[in-house]
């Protein structure tokens, strides 16, 4: 299915199912949104392989924005079933749209699409998670309706640096 609706007064967007033919574009698009500046100590790393994995696993959940023939954003979504509960979670895993498409409610649109598809699959619940300090898209999320924001804490180990520091406690070791 795809929808279409008026992006500004030159061009209409549409939000369609993403084919094999977008995935390149789709990462593109990702690895200029999702840098090391978005979010140093991103959990899930943007690459290829999560790109295909998620279009492999949940196709009808992942969507691609376009206007004038060119993708300007997207949305990967799945849905999770927990063992002895009765709900069916929806889990927005990516949204993102190209630096000059923001501010024209592309997401917006994607978001929208996204959820009605999991309706349709009986989410009871979607879920999303970004960083605390990302103000831009905990407000984004709360004017569609999500609440209740956690912080949580990931924690990085750089594991170059333990030899460093074996380095530093031997030479002070010697000089003792």
């Amino acid at each position: 299915m795809t929808v279409c609706s008026q992006l500004n007064s030159k061009s209409s967007l549409c939000i369609r199912e993403m084919t094999i033919d977008d995935l390149a574009e789709v990462f593109h698009i990702g690895e200029t949104v999702f840098t090391a500046e978005y979010s140093p100590s991103l959990y899930r790393t943007w690459d290829e392989y999560e790109v295909t994995s998620m279009f492999n696993t949940d196709s009808q959940l992942c969507l691609v924005a376009e206007s004038a023939d060119r993708t300007v954003g997207f949305a990967l979504g799945t849905t999770v079933e927990k063992q002895h509960s009765a709900w069916k979670y929806g889990y927005l895993v990516w949204l993102g749209v190209c630096p000059r498409a923001q501010k024209l409610r592309v997401g917006e649109r994607l978001f929208r699409e996204m959820k009605r598809r999991m309706q349709a699959q009986g989410v009871r619940m979607i879920i999303i998670d970004t960083s605390a300090d990302n103000e831009a898209a905990i407000h984004f999320f709360s004017k569609l309706g999500f609440d209740h924001p956690q912080q949580h804490v990931y924690m990085t180990l750089n594991l170059a640096t333990p030899k460093k520091r074996r380095k530093k406690k031997k030479k002070n070791a010697a000089k003792s």
